[in-house]
């Protein structure tokens, strides 16, 4: 028996947008399936200027993998310190009828995608039909990343971008529009740009609420991506009193997620939250039911997600012989 590796651009190579979308669809069905064992993921934070790394760890029933992926970031002085990146990611992929190793992948590209194509998945369910405007409160990696997965399931007309940082924001209506073709406005103010969004991403790691709940028009579907870790908030917690609230992972959103704030705050009560997206996606629980509900979409990322992709990059590298194989387990 052989264990695979595959080099980040080798797992670049291995699958497309589209194709995530589809595995995140299918983790978020798996998780609300009993079909899928997640553990609570553990995180360990270093001290300043390093940052943190966490690890996630699943148990898919239906394809027997278990995935562990290891995720650091916010080291800020790795490139001339060490010759690496500020945030790495690796995924260890294990055959669950043996427990053997079977794939060492790059993971960094994995987080980024499969984070994507969750706000994808979730425009698909909870956004208006006639949604064509975009906010984007922060306009880095991950911003990119959502418009990339959300352009493949509806029509974007333009973007209205926001940013603490003037030189980020112009890099990313330079790349935006040269990429995508996709016209990006750069608002005075994060208010401005609320204000036009039929769908409103947030993808920065804030540390308050940026987004005022009076700045969202109704039938607004809110993306929120930044807050996976208490500490982390984007969004006025009021926004949430009158939203229909939908999670990846309740268990989680309710501990790391935006979701705590409301509920730290008494805005809202855990029966306050509509459901898990898995939940929707099954047709166990409605999505959207009219153009003028505020839908939120809290997502903390779930190794289920990891796992399902890493899967299907697997199998890819399989059929199309890329990699390379190491005798890991004996002679």
């Amino acid at each position: 028996m052989k264990t695979l590796l595959l080099k980040k651009e080798e797992v670049s190579r291995l699958i497309c947008m589209k194709e995530v979308i589809g595995t995140v669809e299918e983790a978020y069905a798996a998780f609300n399936s009993d079909t899928v064992e997640q553990p609570d993921y553990t995180s360990i934070h270093l001290p300043p200027p390093r940052g943190e790394i966490d690890f996630k760890l699943g148990y898919n029933k239906t394809n027997e993998m278990i995935s562990m992926k290891a995720s650091s970031g916010g080291f800020i002085e790795n490139q001339a310190a060490h010759g690496v990146p500020s945030g790495m990611g690796t995924i260890l992929l294990f055959d669950a009828r043996s427990c053997a190793l079977i794939c060492i992948m790059d993971g960094s590209l994995i987080t980024g995608l499969r984070t994507g194509a969750a706000g994808a998945v979730s425009a698909k369910a909870l956004a208006r039909r006639d949604a064509k405007k975009i906010a984007s409160i922060g306009t880095g990696y991950q911003a990119r990343m959502q418009i990339q997965a959300i352009k493949e399931v509806m029509k974007i007309e333009e973007i209205h971008a926001w940013d603490s940082t003037p030189e980020t924001l112009s890099k990313y209506k330079m790349d935006i529009e040269s990429e995508f073709g996709i016209s990006v406005i750069v608002a005075n103010s994060k208010k401005e740009a609320v204000e036009q969004a039929d769908i409103l991403i947030t993808t920065t790691r804030g540390k308050g609420s940026l987004v005022e709940a009076a700045w969202v028009k109704p039938g607004t579907h809110i993306v929120a991506i930044g807050t996976d870790q208490q500490g982390k908030q984007e969004l006025d917690p009021e926004i949430f009193r009158n939203a229909k609230v939908v999670v990846d992972s309740i268990a989680q959103c309710t501990e790391k997620g935006e979701t705590w704030h409301p509920l730290n705050k008494n805005v809202i009560s855990r029966d306050d939250i509509h459901g898990e997206i898995g939940e929707i996606l099954l047709g166990k629980k409605p999505g959207r039911e009219n153009n003028i509900e505020v839908t939120i979409f809290d997502a903390t990322g779930m190794a289920i997600q990891d796992n399902t992709t890493a899967s299907r990059i697997y199998r890819n590298a399989i059929e199309r012989n890329v990699g390379t194989f190491f005798q890991f387990f004996g002679s």
